[in-house]
Order: C-alpha cells, then structure tokens, then sequence
C-alpha cells in the first residue's frame, strides 16, 4: 500500500469537500486507517503533497488535521532528526499551516509546532530549514501557545484546589487528572490511540443522552454539545457526522420542547464552530427548514428563522445557495417567501466573487417562478420581484439574454416583470 500512498491520499482529500456527508464521512475513516497502517513518512509526505498547498480550505483543514494525528504517531526525535526528507519537509509546511487563512488549518498548525517545540533542538533546527523572514513569526506563535498552556494549567489546576482537598480530596484528584488530560490534549501530546477511544467513548456517551427516552435527557444532550463547542471543540469536530446525525433527530422529534430546544443550541453551535459545520450542513438544512420554517409556533419558527440567519453571517454563502434554491422551489407558505428572500440576499453577497455559481443555481429558482406564478400567493410573487431585483443589478442585459433560451411563457412573464421594475 505504501508506494500507492500518494495517490490514494490526493484521491481522498480531493473528496474531502464532497457534497455528500456519507462520501465524506468515509473519507475520513479511510484517512484515519492510512495514518494508523500505513508508515508515517509516507504518509506525512503523501499529506502535504496532496492537501497542502490546495487552494479549498476545506482539504486543507483535512491535511492538517490527519498531518497532526501522524506527526504525533512518529514523535519529535523523529521529526528534528535534522534529516531533510523529514525535517526538512515538516517544519516550512507546519510554519504555513500555522498561518494559514483558514481558522481551522491555522489551529492544526499550531498544535504541531506546539508539540514540536517540546524537542530541546526545536529552535535549532527552525533556524536551519525556515526561511529568516518567517522565524520570528514561529518563535512568537510557540511562545504565545506555551503561555497559554501554562495560564490553562495554572488556572485550572489551583484555582478552589484547597477547598476540594479539604471537603473532597477524590473529587480534587479526579479534577487535576482531568485538566492534565486537558493540557495534554491541547498540547498535542495525547496518543493517538487513547484519542480514538476518546472520540467513540465521546460519540457514545453523547448519542445516548440524544436518543434517551427522557425528553429532558434530550435537552441535556444538547446543552452538552453547546458547552463541547466552546470547551472541546475539536472532539465534537472529530465526531462531526455522528453527533450531528443525533442533532438532526432532535429537529425532526414530535415534541416541540426539544425542537425549540434544539433550535436554540444549533444557533450557538453555528456561531462557535462556523464554518467547521460546512460537512453536515446539507443533512441540517432539511431538517430545519422542512420542519420549522413553516411552523405555526411563533416561538419555533423565529428560532429557525434565527438558525438560517446565523447560517448566512458565520459560513461560507456558496454552501447555502444550491440547498435553499432546491428548496424554495418545492415548499410552500411562508417558508417558501422567507427562502427566495434569502436566495436574493445571497445573489447580491455572492455573485461579485462567483457569478457562474450564481447563474447555475439560482437563475433555475427565478425560471420556475415565473412558470408558476399563477398559482403563487402575493407573497410569493412580492419574493419573486425581489430576487429578479437582485438579479438583474447584478447581471444588467445578461438577465434577459438568458431568459431567451426559456419557453415563451416564462419570458413574457420575465419581460412583464423587467417592465414593472423600478427604474435604477
């Protein structure tokens, strides 16, 4: 398998991106089995080959989060041994990671050279294969990331200890393992076998409490997984498909209490984990929007409201069009007026940047539209001058070129509309 290892991990991370969660999901489990079988230089080598310098931050994040898994599997006397096929390669990649424009790539890197800077030729060998305008960079970042984990321990670890001591000495014993494990963790020092089992004991304990049978098990659960956001946030991304697969559940459930509930937690999530949601994103969109969006409960349909609108500030827009075109075309009622309002505030956010990504998904939605306005509400059609609105400032005379190709219905419907516009 190792001389494949270059092509089957470019293979993989290619798919990393992919539209379908389960593709993804299996892309990463098959990622997971090469850093655990595989031999590590290969598959450090085969990593920053295939996903280092891709443009998608998205593979990116992946390398780094499966480069940090294998740069602990082969340690640091490994990686400074001072050879340039290993050292030589892993340090300028991790000093690019750690600066990285994508949040997520940027902490994997960090977390390497965190652990690399345990070695005491660490700083040495920085100087020989990191290029003099970037050291100063990388010694500032290892410097900052130790401070925090000496503030984490000391904060942590000896803040009420003496009260735990005196009324429960257990208790204050239980707590300072769990922050050593805490700052092990974070300093990328924890094996990668222990963290695998951590990751199922996590999902298994976390999905239990999502499908116990004791509705306020349920919304315990997901309490839990707001607080994992903020506190633990690379275990719940980690577990991503399995924890969100449960979340879903709770969206789609009979009892409104947990709906509401769990529309307010996935709004905090959302704005914790931005755009590390991007692989569930298109199992949780059906969830709240064929379920809540059209919902008679005030307080259930302001909360998705609420959820679609933290999708838009806090993730990458281009993820949402393609869902909320689909499904503005087939919904009814108020939840087909909010989504083309919607689709027309990501024309005019998106098209700038990605015109062609625009045109192929939302010119369909403005088609099928004016094929079916007859039998449209007011709001409906209100919506549908809007999105052509937006629309036609973007693409001015390009519109009604591309409203020819239609069937004549359409474009007399286009052409009427256009006419009613107000003038710019």
């Amino acid at each position: 398998m190792d001389q494949e290892l270059d092509w089957t991990a470019s293979v993989l991370l290619e798919r990393a991106c992919h539209s379908n969660v389960f593709i993804r999901q299996e892309v990463d489990a098959a990622l997971d089995s090469m850093v655990e079988n595989c031999t590590p230089v290969r598959v450090m080598n085969a990593l920053l080959n295939g996903g280092l310098h891709h443009v998608n931050a998205v593979i990116r994040r992946c390398t780094a989060q499966h480069l940090a898994d294998t740069v602990e599997k082969m340690g640091t006397d490994c990686l400074l041994s001072g050879s340039r096929d290993v050292t030589g390669r892993i340090l300028p990649a991790v000093a690019k990671l750690a600066q990285d424009s994508s949040q997520d790539a940027r902490h994997y890197g960090r977390r390497i050279l965190l652990f690399l800077a345990s070695h005491p030729e660490f700083f040495k060998m920085l100087e020989k294969y990191i290029p003099d305008r970037e050291i100063p960079y990388v010694k500032d970042t290892v410097l900052n990331l130790k401070a925090k984990v000496n503030h984490l321990v000391s904060t942590r670890l000896f803040c009420n200890v003496k009260n735990w001591t005196k009324n429960d000495p257990l208790e204050a014993v239980c707590f300072g393992r769990s922050v050593f494990r805490e700052v092990l963790c974070y300093s990328g020092f924890w094996g990668l076998d222990h963290k695998i089992s951590e990751k199922t004991e996590y999902i298994k304990q976390l999905t239990a409490l999502m499908v116990s049978k004791d509705f306020r098990d349920r919304i315990q659960a997901l309490d839990q997984l707001v607080a994992d956001c903020k506190d633990n946030r690379d275990m719940v991304i980690a577990s991503m498909f399995p924890v969100f697969d449960s979340f879903k559940a709770r969206l789609q459930e009979s009892n409104s209490k947990v709906n509401l509930h769990a529309l307010q937690a996935l709004q905090k999530v959302i704005i914790l984990l931005k755009d590390n949601l991007a692989p569930v994103v298109s199992i949780l969109i059906p969830a709240i929007i064929d379920h809540h969006l059209n919902s008679s409960n005030n307080a259930i349909y302001s909360a998705a409201s609420a959820v679609i609108h933290a999708l838009m500030e806090n993730l990458d827009n281009t993820l949402l069009l393609q869902p909320f075109c689909s499904k503005a075309q087939f919904l009814s009622g108020k939840a087909k007026v909010d989504l083309i309002e919607k689709v027309a505030d990501l024309v005019t956010e998106l098209y700038p940047h990605k015109p062609q990504v625009v045109e192929r998904r939302a010119l369909p939605l403005l088609w099928h539209l004016l094929g079916t306005s007859s039998n449209g509400s007011s709001g409906v059609r209100v919506a549908t001058v809007t999105l052509c609105q937006a629309l036609h400032r973007q693409m001015g005379p390009g519109l009604a070129e591309c409203a020819l190709s239609q069937e004549p219905g359409v474009y007399n419907g286009f052409i009427n509309l256009i006419k009613s516009l107000p003038s710019p």
